[in-house]
């Protein structure tokens, strides 16, 4: 460090700093500056005694005062919900297959089922219930159990092939790869894409068509149309869960597709069940 000497001209000491010949003076600090971060330290001595504010083991300090957040969290969600205790109650007790659209109740639904999709359910089918690559799409009129307002309820209450609900809506597909040969997987994926397809082999078609009835036709009936009470996809309408080219289809049933969707009402409470069915079913691919 350089020596430090007074300035000629302003008669202040250096602090010995020194850049390209420039030297820093050793001013004192303004006093209005100085008071300010007295008063500031003061503060903060203060604040970390009153509220929750250093870091244990197993949680923080709580303060003098006991303040939480989340109580005051949890308080308002109370006001909120005594606020809407008529409506949660007429919700709970309504028919829904007849909730007119216009009424309060059916717009308090669909903004309460809206914030539980957005909060629950985006995740997988998106923020804007559009799906993707194995999560239904709900704006389209496409349901594998029903789009009407009963199937749908249903669905969330009891979730799809999980473990833990009884109830669950459930379908299998058998593996065709552990049945059929490579060609025969191949023919049954070339009838299986000529019936939403016009670019198809014929032949390879024809072959596929006996095996499908002999298979397949079971569950998604001869002409592919699927069936709601099964849970089997309508096959002839190109709308696909897992995509529908040649290999997505190959793939599909060489191994069989298997998703699954939780129970809601195992999770959610009874009205936030029925709210966010209204919130889906009113997104406009319902039946």
């Amino acid at each position: 460090m350089s020596e430090r000497k007074v300035d000629e001209e302003t008669g202040v000491e250096t602090t010995g700093h020194s850049w390209d010949g420039i030297e820093e003076l050793n001013n004192p600090l303004p006093r209005w500056w100085l008071w300010t971060l007295y008063a500031c330290i003061v503060w903060a001595i203060a604040y970390t005694v009153a509220y929750p504010a250093w870091p244990m083991i197993s949680g923080a300090t709580t303060g003098m005062l006991g303040f939480s957040t989340r109580a005051q969290v949890a308080e308002d969600i109370v006001q909120h919900e005594a606020k809407n205790e008529a409506l949660v109650a007429e919700l709970v007790a309504a028919d829904l297959t007849t909730l007119p659209p216009s009424s309060d109740l059916h717009r308090y639904a669909v903004a309460r089922g809206g914030s539980v999709f957005r909060a629950q359910c985006s995740q997988c089918h998106g923020s804007g219930a559009a799906g993707a690559v194995g999560y239904p799409n709900l704006l389209d009129n496409d349901w594998l159990w029903g789009g009407d307002i009963e199937s749908i309820s249903a669905t969330i209450t009891h979730g799809v092939r999980n473990e833990t609900d009884l109830d669950a809506r459930y379908s299998e597909m058998p593996a065709y790869g552990d049945i059929f040969a490579e060609e025969e997987i191949g023919a049954v994926v070339e009838y299986v894409t000529s019936l939403s397809s016009s670019e198809f082999d014929a032949d390879l078609a024809q072959a596929g068509s006996e095996l499908f009835l002999d298979n397949c036709a079971a569950c998604h009936g001869d002409e592919g149309l699927g069936d709601q009470f099964l849970g089997a996809p309508n096959l002839a309408d190109a709308i696909w869960l897992y995509g529908g080219d040649r290999d997505a289809l190959t793939e599909t049933v060489t191994n069989a597709r298997f998703g699954v969707m939780p129970a809601w009402g195992q999770r959610l409470s009874d009205v936030d069940v029925r709210a966010v069915s209204v919130y889906v079913h009113a997104l406009g691919g319902g039946e």
